[in-house]
């Protein structure tokens, strides 16, 4: 059997930037076990799987250990692949996935996901983990749908963190998402989700569902530019719209291939 593999570095427009993402496409499912498999072998924060429906493109998305329920950059990257690859000519690609239905259109080379915004709730519980792990105060801190959010006080900071992935590992949740007001855009993050196979993911696009819920009050503005400062940097720029988020970025194919097996 053969199947494509493309992979795609997402929300950058540079190779070797942003966030990799292995891209199946399918005509059906293949067992859950083999995707897992693929998704090891490829050893790449994420890879995603999709096969086209009658409402849409059903999607999945797989880290080397385990399926999660949102994925953005995955979900960018398989956009790309759809519009630049394979000859899709719609503007508004609809993707059917377990977080509920997501949209990625194209303008030009910059790509915007549609993604439900996360639900934040203030919370003292694993905050004192959380200075522990990351080894600096934090001045705010939140639960989402599916990882904490910690506040410091600087990029410089941020950027200096070297956190304690065991520690981490211990929060019951996707992840830790840092973030900190930026110099040269809104707001800075890095993400670190030991608990889902990848201690530091160089550019989250559903993260990006939760910065803007948390800044959006304290910077007065519903618009903006964010870079995740990962050794790979991933560009973004989001914008609030009700009960969702935009989420614009760039892409560029890294390689093309056939899996067999």
């Amino acid at each position: 059997m053969q199947i494509k593999i493309f992979k795609i570095d997402a929300f950058t427009e540079t190779l070797f930037g942003g966030n990799p993402a292995a891209v199946c496409p399918l005509y059906e499912w293949l067992p859950d076990n083999l995707l897992l498999k693929i998704a090891a072998e490829n050893n790449l924060s994420e890879t995603a799987f999709f096969v086209p429906g009658n409402d849409g493109i059903n999607i999945r998305w797989f880290t080397p250990t385990t399926e999660v329920d949102l994925c953005g950059h995955a979900t960018l990257a398989s956009a790309f692949v759809l519009f630049n690859e394979l000859g899709y000519t719609n503007p508004e690609i609809k993707f059917i996935s377990k977080s509920g239905n997501l949209f990625v259109s194209r303008d030009e080379d910059l790509l915007t996901l549609n993604f439900p915004v996360d639900e934040l709730v203030e919370t003292t519980e694993y905050r004192a983990l959380a200075v522990q792990a990351l080894d600096t105060p934090v001045l705010d801190f939140y639960k989402g749908k599916w990882d904490f959010l910690a506040v410091i006080e600087s990029e410089e900071k941020l950027i200096r963190l070297r956190p304690d992935f065991s520690l981490i590992n211990q929060m019951p949740s996707r992840g830790l998402i840092v973030t900190a007001k930026g110099t040269m855009v809104d707001f800075v993050s890095r993400c670190f989700y030991p608990q889902s196979g990848v201690n530091e993911d160089p550019a989250t696009g559903s993260a990006h569902t939760t910065l803007p819920v948390y800044w959006a009050p304290r910077l007065n503005k519903t618009i903006f530019t964010a870079a995740q400062l990962s050794s790979r940097t991933g560009m973004f720029i989001c914008s609030l719209n009700g009960n969702r988020v935009l989420i614009s970025g760039k892409a560029v194919k890294f390689l093309e291939g056939i899996i067999e097996f």
